[in-house]
């Protein structure tokens, strides 16, 4: 699953990034399913998620991003004040895709994301 800004604006830093890791924990418990790996750059964020088959990947999207955005915006972090406006986070649009590849080399391809430091 791949998430962006609103606007592509860069606004996540490392400390976003892992409140943003925990919030998504949180919510894929809450439907039964698990982040299995998840980083990101200053811009988009990349999860892989294991979900059962009963949960509908539009919910579980608009479930990460309404309580990601809310909390974030919660915390006032500078740099997303500074870059975005108008209450919304994250871009309406987002990215899921199944695949047939190992789950070890879809998590390395997400370990290796250029995560701000």
């Amino acid at each position: 699953m791949v998430l962006v800004t609103k606007y592509r604006r860069g606004v996540f830093t490392k400390e976003i990034l892992d409140a943003l890791r925990g919030m998504f924990v949180s919510v894929c418990t809450d439907f039964e399913s698990e982040l299995v790996e998840f980083d990101g750059e200053d811009d988009p964020v990349h999860l892989l998620v294991n979900y059962p088959p009963k949960v509908a990947v539009s919910a579980l999207v608009n479930s990460l991003k309404g309580v990601s955005s809310r909390m974030i915006r919660q915390k006032d972090y500078p740099s997303i004040g500074k870059k975005l406006w108008g209450g919304a986070l994250w871009s309406p649009s987002y990215f899921a895709g199944s695949c047939g590849a190992p789950i070890q080399i879809v998590r390395q391809s997400i370990e290796q994301q250029r995560t701000p430091h």
